[in-house]
């Protein structure tokens, strides 16, 4: 059953997979989405009239202005944010006057409440965690390949539950938690033993035994509790 939606997700499923490295593969949409987003935000998006209305109104939050900034395009940053700052100069005039109210405080509000980069993952990233449910109710190959995943972070294996319980079946629905849940509940077990056993080699009497799994347990344990988003990327050279 492969369609071009489906695409993506059994993409991201097949790799997480073959690649225990890969993670949970509902992270790995999500980079993907937000990558696609920045390149387009920074590249042919940037210059269309109407992206440029939106993204004057939403603006960014603090973790995409990061992102966008270490990418080598900064010419096409500081466009988006001429305009942005024009804008916001009209918004905010007067506001030190006080019959003009707190019209100030409501945008500086809504501005910070608001990142047309999240809006857009966002709203892409839902229909992926749907397509997840449909795959895993009509493909039984696909119900093969969540079985074999390494976890899902804490809050995609929520988001996947969430999604299931709306879209599902009540027998639907207890099928795919339970096969959502074997997943997490195992990498739960193995992940509390990695940290048990990275604690104990601090005790001298383990420092002659071997660290077995546990070495990268602490980053593995955050990325599951709060999942593996954002990644870092090391800084590009940066265009004039």
């Amino acid at each position: 059953m492969e369609q071009i939606y489906t695409i993506p997700v059994n993409e991201a499923f097949e790799a997480s997979r073959d690649d225990r490295a890969c993670g949970c593969p509902m992270c790995a949409l999500y980079n993907k989405l937000e990558e696609n987003e920045l390149d387009a935000i920074l590249g042919a998006s940037m210059m269309e009239p109407d992206i440029r209305i939106k993204t004057n109104k939403e603006g960014f939050c603090k973790t995409h202005y990061d992102m966008m900034f270490t990418r080598k395009n900064r010419l096409g940053m500081a466009l988006t944010l001429e305009s942005h700052l024009d804008e916001l100069i009209s918004d905010l005039k007067g506001g030190a006057l006080p019959l003009m109210g707190a019209k100030p405080q409501k945008r500086i509000s809504e501005l910070e409440a608001s990142c047309y980069v999240c809006r857009r993952i966002d709203f892409n990233f839902k229909h992926m965690i749907e397509t997840v449910v449909y795959l895993w109710d009509k493909d039984e190959e696909f119900v093969a390949k969540l079985k074999a995943q390494p976890y899902f972070c804490l809050p995609h294996y929520r988001a996947l539950l969430e999604c299931g319980e709306a879209r599902l079946q009540k027998k639907r629905y207890t099928a795919f938690s339970k096969d959502c849940s074997e997943v997490v509940n195992k990498y739960l077990a193995e992940l509390k033993d990695d940290i048990s056993w990275f604690c104990k080699k601090f005790d001298y009497r383990y420092g002659d035994e071997p660290w077995y799994n546990s070495k990268d347990s602490v980053e593995r344990a955050i990325k599951f509790l709060r999942s593996d988003l954002h990644p870092a990327e090391p800084p590009k050279n940066q265009k004039n």
